[in-house]
Parts: C-alpha cells; structure tokens; sequence
C-alpha cells in the first residue's frame, strides 16, 4: 500500500489540529480540502500545500484518488456525509460527537459496515500522552484496584485561541435542540476519557444547570461502571469572568483516579491552569511526578490519527470504533435524560421500548442481588467463624507476644472485651489494662470504669485475630460492637499491630 491520501471535509478551526497529524507522516497525506466557505477551502488549500480543494464534499468523494475522509462537521450532518462516504468506498474518521440520537448512530454502523471500510469515531483524548500513560499504569496495578474516577472541567470567559462566529452558530442551534456545548459536545471527550480508563459505564445521574442561560454548566454528573465496585464524577464550572491560560479552546480538565494503593492525578489537558508536572503518582507513601511526558494537547490528534492510519493499514484496531462510540452518545444522552428527569438512568434503557420500567426492574434486581449477596456472605463469614472459635481463648491470650509499647506512648486505657458464646464455646470476658508501657491481659468481670467495651461474638473475634475478616467490616456488618470512646479502638489495632 502506498501512502493513503486524505480528504479533510470541513476546514473550521478544528481542521488545524486534525491537520497536524498528517505533518512529515510517511504514511498518508491530506490530498484534498473542502469547505462551503470558498475562501477558507483555499486558504487552506495554500496554507497546507494541498493538492485538490473542494466546495461540495460529494465532488471530494467522487474522486477515486482520495483513500479516506476525515469528517469534520457539525454533528447534525455526520449521518449523511458518513452515509455518502461509505457509500463512495472511503475510509471515515468522524469528528465526535458521532450523531446527535440513536436511530441515526444505528443507521450509519449499518451502512458502514455494508461498506466493508475503517469507520471510527475521532476522539484526541484517548490519545494524550498522559491519558494514556495514566492508562498504562491503571493496567499494570500500580494503584490496585481503580475505584473512584473524578474530573473536573472549567471553562472560561476568555483565552485561547479564536473561535470563528460561524462555529458559535451552530453550537448555539444544538444548544437550542437540547444538546448543550458542554455535556454534549465537549462531554464526549469525558465520557470516552472514563470509558477507556475504567470500563464501560452502566448508570448515571446528573444535575445540569446554567448561569446564562446559554452555557450548560454548572453541572454535576455521576455514574457506576459496569465491572466491579467502580463510580465516576464529573464536575463542570463555568468561570465567565476568568481568562483560561490555553493555546486552545478556553478550558482546561484534570482527572483523579483512586484505586485500592493509589492514587494517579492528570494534572492538566486541553489549557494549562496548572504549571507543576501533569501526572502524578501517590504509592500510599510517596508522590513521584512524572515531568518527561508529552503534555501538549495537540499531541491527542496526532495519535489519533496514526491509529486511524494503522487501522486503514491493518495494523491496529480503530479507536473508537463506531460501535464504541455509539456506546459514548448513549451515555451522554443518559447524562442529558437524567437531569430533565430527575432520576437515575441505567445506559441501556436509552433503546429500550419501556424505559422508565427497564430502569425500575434493575433497580428492583439489584436490590434483590446485593440483599441475597449479604445474606450470602454473612451465611458462610458465620459458618467458618464458628470453626474458629475454640481458638478464641488462646488467640486472646496470645495478645500480650503482639504488644508492641514502642507505639503506646503516654496511652493509659482500661478496655473490657466480651466474647459472646459461638461454636459451643462459652461467653468468656476479659480486661485489657494498659498503662505505663506495658498491657495486662486478664480473664473476669469487665468493670464500670472501662474506657471502652468491644462485643463480638467469640468465633468472630478469633477470625478477626487469624485475619480472615477485618475489623471494619465485622463493625459495619454489626458483628462487633462497641460501646465506650471507640476512638480507643484505632490505638488497640496500631500497638497490637492487628
């Protein structure tokens, strides 16, 4: 194959950037422009150095020497231009937002799979070095297992470079149609940011407002990722009156993501309101900054485009793919649906006939899932913690070998521990005094004056000494209870290092 030439329908100002993809590529080439805007198509066309310029797009497909097309137009047209281009035997790498509803998403993966050519959503953000890095690091554990995912975007009343009247008009349209600049547009790049980070995303809910009347923010939107014990947030603000330091759009994003060891922290994508490094590493002991990565935000396009160059060539699977992208607009519709309604939307009621009921029927299932999963749990954690209790005795006495007073310091506490019959062993209690230094374990009567009195029944305490269950869990769960300063509780487990 030699080297793929490229037609870029639509020369706004996001065209410089997609443009920048096909600089000194020995892959492929930008051979053709096109642009209702006659003026523009040429500027470009001499600005670039492009072979072949363009004012109606179905002319650029006519000609059998371009290979592929980038789509670079307002969402409300993406059906029709991608329809003709697959219909015209071109590759597609589509500007996303992918369409503007279902129906037209379904329509276009049909005909561009009858076409048998790369369709694939465009989307710079999962190609940010520090997205991807960030992505890479998540993958290989180094923050355990991601829980929690938060993003905060702020965009401002100024900064950046100039966004032509023509792109606000549009914009404005949409926002008319119910399809907001923020959530909806820009929301693409969050929500394909959090699917690629952590999975695809199963429900949502949304507070969406404005202080314009114009800009959909602030907002606040939240969702569970369908795998695992997985939530999101995303925060939008809408500074009007703040100058956004940026070489692009006048907005900026940093994401947080927790796992079980970790934390990873972007600091910065589309602006730079923060200065230090754009990633950052917490191993639960120590930060480390990651300063060598490529923080450019014009760096998203050239990857992107080198996947869609791969993906013509058979060398890489397109990212997005229609399909995934389509599952992108399904969530942002959700996020939209939420906020009108008020309520939590899963994903997949947005095709389903009855909507409101498929939501009422997995929550109803859920309910009735984590009901069964507690009892579930506690039928087996009760099973084996009655196996372990004729160790309880000797557990406990075996307490005084894990004291460790260099960690007591001036503490001085009396604490009763009552261990309730389990397992045909009897209810035994025993006094803990610790004082000066050293600890003194005695069997017998706790008395009043006890700072502290933990309850449990005596097979539970012997698993929480063996390690089989943790203390906060027996606590939450109601398996230990504690009556007294429980704050004495979180010194106990430090100075018996349990």
């Amino acid at each position: 194959m030699g080297k793929i030439r490229v037609g870029l329908i639509g020369c706004g100002r996001i065209s410089d950037l997609h443009y920048s993809g096909y600089i000194d590529n020995k892959d492929a080439e930008v051979y053709a422009v096109c642009d209702t805007n006659q003026e523009l198509a040429k500027n470009r066309q001499k600005e670039w150095g492009v072979e072949k310029c363009y004012f109606d797009y179905q002319e650029l497909l006519n000609d059998p020497n371009v290979d592929a097309v980038e789509i670079l137009s307002p969402q409300p047209i993406h059906e029709e231009m991608t329809t003709r281009a697959a219909e015209a035997g071109k590759h597609i790498a589509l500007q996303k937002p992918m369409t503007i509803n279902l129906a037209s998403a379904n329509r276009m993966l049909a005909c561009t799979r009858q076409s048998g050519k790369v369709f694939r959503i465009s989307d710079n953000y999962l190609f940010y070095p520090p997205i991807v890095l960030a992505k890479k690091m998540i993958d290989q554990g180094e923050i355990g297992t991601p829980t929690n995912l938060r993003i905060k975007m702020i965009s401002g009343g100024s900064g950046g470079w100039d966004v032509p009247a023509s792109s606000w008009a549009w914009r404005t349209a949409e926002m008319n149609e119910g399809r907001g600049f923020q959530v909806f547009d820009h929301g693409h790049h969050l929500w394909a940011t959090a699917w690629f980070l952590l999975g695809e995303i199963e429900r949502v809910t949304s507070w969406i407002d404005s202080l314009d009347g114009i800009i959909d923010s602030p907002a606040v939107i939240m969702w569970k990722h369908k795998d695992g014990i997985k939530y999101g947030m995303c925060e939008y603000a809408f500074a009007q009156d703040m100058v956004i330091p940026s070489k692009y759009y006048a907005n900026d994003e940093w994401i947080e993501i927790t796992g079980t060891k970790g934390v990873l922290i972007i600091n910065r994508c589309t602006g730079n309101i923060y200065a230090g490094p754009v990633l950052s590493h917490f191993d639960g002991s120590k930060w480390k900054s990651y300063t060598d990565v490529e923080c450019d935000w014009a760096k998203g396009f050239i990857g992107a485009t080198k996947n869609f160059i791969d993906s013509i060539k058979g060398n890489a699977k397109p990212l997005l793919s229609g399909e995934q992208g389509k599952e992108i607009l399904k969530t942002t519709l959700a996020i939209i649906k939420s906020s009108k309604e008020r309520r939590e939307v899963y994903v997949e009621e947005m095709e389903k006939k009855f909507p409101y009921l498929y939501t009422r029927k997995r929550i109803k299932a859920e309910k009735r899932r984590v009901a069964g999963k507690k009892r579930f749990f506690s039928s087996v954690f009760g099973k084996k913690d009655i196996s372990y209790a004729p160790q309880a005795k000797a557990l406990t006495e075996d307490l005084i070998n894990r004291f460790n007073p260099d960690l007591v310091g001036d503490w001085q506490c009396v604490i009763g521990l009552k261990l309730l019959p389990q397992g045909g062993v009897d209810e035994t209690s025993y006094v803990l005094n610790i004082k000066q230094g050293k600890m003194e374990i005695k069997e017998g009567e706790i008395p009043e004056t006890a700072d502290m009195i933990l309850k449990t029944p005596t097979g539970t305490w012997a698993s929480l000494l063996l390690g089989k269950r943790t203390f906060e869990t027996a606590f939450l769960t109601g398996k230990l209870k504690i009556d007294g300063k429980a704050e004495h509780g979180l010194k106990l487990k430090e100075i018996l290092e349990l």
